[in-house]
């Protein structure tokens, strides 16, 4: 691995009086040096960074810095201004000044380096160290960290404490303990856990190239953190690479900082906590005003941070995580990203076929022949554009499993894979083994020790080829065939299934579709029944239509459960069931959720029973659906509309039923009338909870 900076990249009198003219006669070393192919298309890449948001820093640091196509490794280059040169930092002109060049797809060894010396930037023992080098093989060394900072500045006669401030001090000395307790330990506090443990934070920092702002500000708020007597820990979502946070770190957490420039990733871990949301460089240069502004916020109560929603799982899974635990994460993140496509495709084309009628599918393409006034004209454009969206679902399926494996560079096989299965007709089903197939792939090459060289072609264009090909090679020759015939197996017995077969099939995805409520098991039963849709046939329409009648039955019930015996349930639980009546009228599973949180053991095995129930009378009565999504707005599509909403209102009886029978058996032995089950709401809480 070449070193990051050499004493050539190194310029100790740098006389520019512009931060242009800087980045210029820096960037004209690098070019020297083979670092750069492209003097001016690399500078027009760092203006336009620099565009983006100054890049000027307390304390006299510029640090201009882009990722370009021009640049052949990570390199550094640094100059020092007796003048000083204007960055944009509130405090005045930089005098130290650090180019940072990275490549498109930069390796992460240097990467790592880079955000090393980010950390270092807010060291005054480093800075002061580089300010008094007079020779620039040790300023490159110090950079690099071949020389430790406190005895650079010792032997060029400048100690930390030389200029007299307070910080410099503490950071020339050794800590000891502190003779007295911390404030928070020893003055009252209005919160009993604040006075057992320290106050904990979780912070998450990014900024559009994840050089040097990340880690930047990542180090200030440690720093500070340290500074107040608080724990906490920083998330660097950066190009050296992104782990999460602990989970528990996360849970524990009295309060969240955001300090990003770019959209935080996985951002709904941090739901329901006070949380202070600024731009990086206030994590840069107001760290200690931050964590006073998340505290107050803790001590309002205020719970600032987004809601927790049933967003994709990108990137779900842990290196502790199980085999079969990552598979499912897998393959969630390909069905999450599968279903906007499939409601907006599939509505798409029921309103066609309502419109137009069943024979819409025919109509030639609108491209050719369309007119204005004629409703049939209006129902193929509408079919033909869901068709083109419904043609997305097995790419997409495959790429974003894909993708949820190995990152972005998953994403350009897994859609070829997909592609591929509908190309010979492998459906769905090899969709699934193509996406997995595109992830391992990946996942195998970048285990692949790779020449620096063609490091920073790796994800651009040596992953995407190699793993293309590979995927390309086993799915049009090895794996296609089988899976297809596969395939076509399992839809020609859907398109058998009638009698038992048909209701004992109901009867499984019903307790499918209410056993976890929107969770892995409820999207592997819509998956499957989706995917009927690809190519449908009679069979496969029974599927959606008992997978949709299930879903919706648990959130109806609990809405009914609530109106019938009000006194059962909590207050908040009664303003939940109102909503329930629409969430479940929409077939949104998850109506039912805050109901199986608070009581799972009667709840789920209530609503596993009804949606069981409702499953085996769709397949019964024969009730067909050609719309993935919609509930009771598209029940005008269906086949069978009376029987099917008998079939719903079939299995809401049954779950309602269950669960005032099981709610009352635990409110009700040994206690009058007026006992537990008559107890206003709030007061039940009360007894409960002691």
């Amino acid at each position: 691995m070449s070193e990051l900076i050499t004493a050539e990249l190194v310029d100790l009198g740098l006389s520019a009086e512009t931060k242009e003219a800087a980045a210029r006669s820096l960037a004209e070393r690098m070019v020297a040096a083979g670092r750069v192919t492209d003097l001016e298309g690399f500078l027009a890449d760092v203006a336009a960074r620099e565009a983006q948001m100054p890049t000027g820093l307390d304390g006299g640091i510029g640090i201009p810095h882009c990722r370009s196509a021009h640049v052949t490794e990570p390199t550094l280059a640094f100059g020092r201004s007796a003048s000083g040169i204007d960055f944009g930092a509130p405090d005045g002109p930089a005098d130290l000044i650090f180019l940072i060049a990275a490549p498109t797809g930069g390796d992460a060894d240097h990467l790592t380096i880079l955000a090393s010396l980010a950390r270092h930037l807010m060291d005054e023992t480093f800075t002061g160290a580089l300010r008094s080098a007079t020779e620039p093989a040790r300023a490159a060394a110090l950079i690099r960290g071949d020389e430790p900072a406190a005895e650079a500045a010792a032997d060029e006669g400048a100690k930390p404490e030389a200029d007299g401030t307070p910080e410099a001090e503490a950071e020339a000395k050794p800590e000891t303990p502190a003779p007295t307790p911390s404030p928070e330990s020893s003055a009252p506090s209005p919160e009993p856990t604040t006075a057992e443990r320290p106050f904990r934070i979780v912070a998450v920092t990014s900024c559009p190239t994840g050089i040097a702002h990340t880690y930047m500000a990542a180090e200030s708020l440690e720093k500070a953190g340290k500074a107040a007597g608080i724990e906490l820990h920083v998330e660097t979502q950066g190009s050296a690479g992104f782990k999460r946070l602990d989970p528990q770190l996360v849970a524990d957490a009295d309060g969240v900082i955001f300090a990003h420039d770019v959209e935080v990733r996985d951002k709904d871990r941090f739901a329901g906590k006070p949380t202070v949301d600024v731009g990086v460089k206030a994590g840069i240069n107001r760290a200690t005003e931050l964590i006073t502004e998340v505290r107050a916020k803790a001590a309002r109560g205020d719970a600032s941070a987004p809601a927790r929603t049933a967003a994709p799982m990108d990137k779900g899974s842990d290196e502790a995580d199980g085999f079969g635990t990552r598979l499912r994460k897998w393959l969630m993140t390909g069905v999450s990203y599968m279903v906007p496509f499939v409601a907006a495709g599939g509505l798409l084309i029921a309103l066609a076929f309502a419109i137009g009628g069943y024979t819409i599918d025919k109509a030639p393409s609108v491209a050719e022949h369309f007119v204005w006034t004629d409703s049939t004209s209006w129902a193929a454009l509408l079919f033909q554009v869901g068709g083109v969206a419904f043609g997305f679902l097995v790419p997409i399926l495959a790429g974003f499993i894909a993708y949820g494996m190995a990152d972005r560079p998953g994403l350009v096989p897994g859609f070829v894979g997909g592609a591929i299965a509908l190309t010979i007709n492998a459906g769905f089903l090899g969709g699934l083994i193509a996406g997995l197939l595109a992830g391992a792939v990946v996942m195998a090459i970048q285990r692949v020790t790779i020449p620096p060289v063609l490091r920073g072609i790796m994800p651009v264009v040596v992953i995407p080829l190699i793993s293309s090909a590979i995927v390309g090679f086993l799915m049009f020759l090895v794996i296609g065939k089988p899976v297809a015939a596969l395939q076509k197996a399992l839809t020609d017995w859907l398109s058998g299934l009638s009698g038992a077969n048909a209701i004992i099939l109901g009867v499984i995805l019903g307790l499918m579709m209410c056993f976890d409520l929107g969770g892995p098991l409820n999207k592997v039963a819509y998956a499957f029944a989706v995917g009927g849709l690809a190519n449908p046939n009679e069979g496969s329409l029974k599927v959606m239509a008992a997978v949709m009648a299930a879903g919706m039955v648990p959130p109806l019930a609990m809405a009914l459960a609530t109106t019938v015996r009000g006194k059962l349930f909590t207050k908040t639980e009664r303003e939940n069931g109102k909503a329930a009546w629409v969430l479940g009228a929409s077939f949104i599973t998850e109506g039912a959720i805050p109901f199986a949180a608070a009581d799972p053991l009667r709840v789920i095995p209530s609503a596993m029973a009804g949606g069981a129930v409702t499953g085996a009378l769709s397949m019964a009565f024969g009730c067909t659906l050609r719309a993935p999504h919609g509930g009771i707005f598209v029940v005008p599509l269906i086949g069978q509309p009376l029987l099917y909403l008998v079939a719903i209102a079939a299995g809401t009886c049954v779950t309602t039923a269950l669960v005032i029978l099981l709610k009352g058996l635990r409110k009700s032995p040994g206690a009058p009338s007026t006992g537990p089950a008559e107890t206003p709401p709030g007061e039940t809480k009360v007894t409960v909870a002691a």
